[in-house]
């Protein structure tokens, strides 16, 4: 066994967030407490030296009185917590709505709009490589009926019926390998930590 505390702590902390297995109980709720106050002191920290401090009050100590606006726009978020002026903080948030849209909007619809068009067209030099070019018909065909069954101006009689059910079985598919790949990331934790306990804590494997 090891004779390291730190890792006799952190075993101590990891059987006492799988005690939750058993019921809700104060050693879980200590462990919980724990690590949600470690994180938040940790991000303080971290931005601080990070954002805050490099990106605000450096430049202010320089003598660039220009970074005042964004300051007081951080500080009237605090106004939520002082009813007479509450309505102050409606400025940064709009601010920071508007800004975030016209920076967002635009690097998404390259990202996740255009990117995925480009990925769907079928050519000729698709079937360059017979199996690519089969994969690039399903990705087609799947993105087709997907659309088909959300659109919902007319009702899925006739040929778009069976199209639409084709879009649901892919938006399944969608949804389980979304599912299973969540899934597979929390085995894969859980894994780890009993890879943890049982070598660097308790030493029966390598």
């Amino acid at each position: 066994m090891s004779s390291d505390p730190w890792i006799w702590i952190a075993a101590f902390l990891t059987l006492m967030i799988f005690s939750f297995l058993f019921k809700d109980n104060p050693f879980y709720k200590f462990a919980e407490h724990l690590f949600v106050g470690v994180a938040n002191g940790y991000y303080i920290a971290f931005y601080w030296h990070n954002a805050l401090r490099p990106n605000l009050f450096d430049p202010l100590s320089a003598g660039n009185f220009v970074y005042i606006i964004p300051l007081l726009l951080g500080l009237m978020y605090f106004t939520k917590f002082i009813p007479r002026v509450s309505w102050l903080v409606r400025i940064p948030i709009g601010f920071m709505i508007g800004w975030g849209a016209g920076i967002s909007i635009p690097a998404y619809f390259q990202a996740f709009v255009l990117r995925q068009l480009e990925g769907t067209i079928v050519t000729p030099q698709s079937f360059t490589n017979t199996t690519e070019g089969i994969w690039a018909l399903i990705v087609l065909i799947g993105v087709v009926c997907t659309l088909v069954y959300f659109y919902f101006s007319k009702e899925h009689k006739g040929i778009l019926k069976p199209i639409a059910r084709i879009g649901i079985i892919f938006i399944m598919i969608g949804f389980g390998a979304s599912f299973g790949y969540t899934v597979m990331a929390r085995v894969s934790l859980l894994i780890g930590r009993f890879q943890f306990l049982l070598g660097p804590w308790l030493g029966l494997i390598e």
